[in-house]
């Protein structure tokens, strides 16, 4: 058993880590001040070949799967969510793509995101069904060689700036989970158009939008998978993914540890240092503790669907690696404003910024309530036997 990271990974770990500190982090406050989509950290992105981590070396990407993923995203989201999630989109609107497409789509496709020539976004989240997948309304009609789609779409992170989305749509309406179809959707579909732009709370480097599809015409060839059976498509993206999700959480942990430790060591009140009080000391040990342990959850939950492990007896290590890690984010964030006291709840330094942002984790990529339904619904199975 290895707990250690090899040369590749450590090579890229310290890539990360510098372009986090020297491109990220002196733009993070401006993002989140201004929600304006930051081109010039994409580029940088891409120029470093951070964007292909994610993406198999056949496709152009670095080949270092979703742990080598999960190890960038860490970094960055020491000190911005929003460039965090921007590598995460990489592989969220590409997995569907990588597990289920036609050779053709996933060289026409995965090099173009691996290089920064194009941007995936997935859609999957409408109006009236979140967590209850299998309530989406968005309808795939075949028309000879095309179907014709129907619906809206909501929350959908990089809507604003993507070049294509797989989508999640229902060919048979009334057969639940048995009627999924996933397709590529190029943004300049005929029928297709992105909506109304969400205002969020946090994580607004990223923008987040409504797609709308109206007799959408999409060709047949752009299909995942088989017609009606795209729902275990959609199921190993996400799965996948969670990790990356809560790669984002323990760096968003790390970021706040960071610099509350940083503020203790300065602070001083009845004659020390404040971290030498025991109740700080204590709170910010508890937050380091909770950090070394979801490290190796996380890490483990990544390996596993480097091995090919993204199914559903390997889901709850997913979804106990995304809840533990998405609230110890916000655990981490609500203790280290607390150290700062007034300073800490002011927008002129960052920690406010991490509590806002940190609030995004436990809902997206499923909710916190939906990975405890599935750890606790795989202790009923026996997929989890203790």
């Amino acid at each position: 058993m290895n707990f250690e990271f090899n040369d590749e990974q450590k090579a890229l770990q310290q890539l990360a880590r510098r372009v986090a500190k020297e491109k990220v982090a002196p733009r993070a406050a401006e993002l989140d001040e201004t929600g304006i989509y930051p081109e010039d950290i994409f580029a940088v992105f891409r120029e470093t070949g951070l964007l292909g981590t994610g993406i198999p070396v056949e496709y152009e990407g670095s080949g270092l799967g979703i742990v080598g993923l999960a190890i960038a995203v860490e970094e960055v989201a020491k000190y911005c969510n929003s460039c965090a999630l921007m590598l995460l989109l990489t592989r969220l609107g590409t997995s569907a793509i990588l597990y289920g497409g036609t050779e053709e789509q996933k060289r026409k496709y995965l090099p173009a995101v691996a290089t920064g020539a194009m941007r995936s976004a997935f859609a999957l989240t409408e109006p009236g069904a979140g967590s209850d997948s299998g309530q989406i309304r968005t309808t795939a009609v075949r028309d000879g060689d095309h179907y014709i789609l129907n619906g809206t779409k909501q929350w959908i992170s990089g809507a604003t700036v993507a070049d294509f989305f797989v989508v999640a749509t229902k060919t048979r309406p009334d057969a639940g989970n048995k009627g999924f179809s996933v397709f590529i959707v190029e943004k300049d579909t005929p029928g297709f158009r992105v909506g109304s732009h969400n205002k969020k709370m946090g994580v607004k480097g990223v923008p987040t939008a409504e797609l709308i599809f109206e007799n959408a015409r999409v060709p047949a060839a752009n299909l995942l998978g088989t017609e009606h059976e795209g729902f275990k498509l959609i199921m190993a993206n996400l799965n996948s993914l969670r990790p990356v999700v809560a790669a984002r959480g323990l760096g968003t942990a790390e970021g706040c540890l960071a610099y509350a430790i940083q503020y203790a060591k300065e602070r001083e009140t009845f004659g020390k240092k404040i971290i030498q009080h025991q109740a700080i000391g204590f709170s910010l040990a508890e937050i380091a503790m909770q950090v070394e342990a979801v490290r190796l959850l996380t890490y483990k939950a990544a390996s596993m669907v480097d091995a090919g492990q993204y199914g559903k007896k390997a889901a709850p290590y997913f979804s106990m690696a995304k809840a533990l890690a998405s609230e110890l984010a916000n655990k981490a964030a609500y203790d280290c404003l607390q150290v700062m006291g007034s300073y800490g709840y002011s927008s002129e330094y960052p920690m406010e910024r991490y509590y806002r942002d940190a609030r995004q984790l436990t809902i997206v990529e499923g909710t916190s309530q939906i990975q405890r339904l599935i750890i606790s619904n795989a202790l009923i199975d026996g997929d989890l036997a203790y």
